[in-house]
């Protein structure tokens, strides 16, 4: 019986964080970064954007491998970014958990040298609704506001070695050009999304 209870309570929790997938309407939110500049994703998509959401946790290793050892995150935005391509990271992480709060947030886009703003869901509602697990967790939205890709940056779970496919940068390179995308979604890899008790 017990068995029986903890199974129904872990997919309860599960399905609380079921998110979007490719071909859903990617769900609209509103959120101040770091700088205080406030970011609507409705507002993107009518500039005709391409986004690019990145769950973000200054304090994962997997962060840091991304960001500080090798850059992958703002190199990946680099070759596109005068394609119309915003990113944005968000951190889901509640106030008191790991790399949360806007001073640390603060201090990690300027130690990692970022070209893009880390904006703060502390409640966890927008990671909640897009089913964000991991950091990184990665989300291309195509112009009409679809998902077009979910899943990991890349195919190396390490913490340190960069993987062979870039599946950002090849989701990235169909939408633009108009072309189906060949891995619309991959299984994430990282730290937990720090989301409150």
């Amino acid at each position: 019986m017990r068995t029986l209870i903890v199974t129904c309570c872990l997919l309860a929790a599960a399905s609380s964080l079921a998110g979007v997938v490719p071909g859903d309407k990617a769900p609209d939110f509103t959120l101040t970064d770091t700088a205080g500049q406030t970011h609507s994703l409705a507002a993107l998509l009518a500039d005709g954007k391409t986004v690019v959401l990145e769950w973000f946790n200054p304090d994962c290793p997997f962060i840091v491998k991304h960001h500080k050892t090798h850059k992958t995150m703002d190199q990946t935005l680099a070759a596109v970014k005068d394609q119309g391509v915003v990113w944005l990271a968000v951190n889901s992480g509640a106030e008191g958990k790991q790399g949360a709060g806007l001073e640390r947030n603060r201090k990690a886009v300027e130690d990692f040298a970022m070209t893009f703003p880390v904006l703060l869901d502390a409640d966890g509602e927008v990671g909640k609704a897009y089913g964000a697990l991991t950091s990184p967790h990665m989300f291309v939205i195509a112009k009409d506001g679809t998902v077009a890709y979910a899943g990991a940056i890349d195919d190396n779970r390490s913490a340190d070695t960069l993987g062979q496919t870039n599946y950002v940068a090849e989701a990235l390179a169909a939408v633009l050009a108009g072309q189906p995308v060949a891995t619309a979604e991959s299984k994430p890899y990282g730290c937990s999304v720090k989301y409150a008790d």
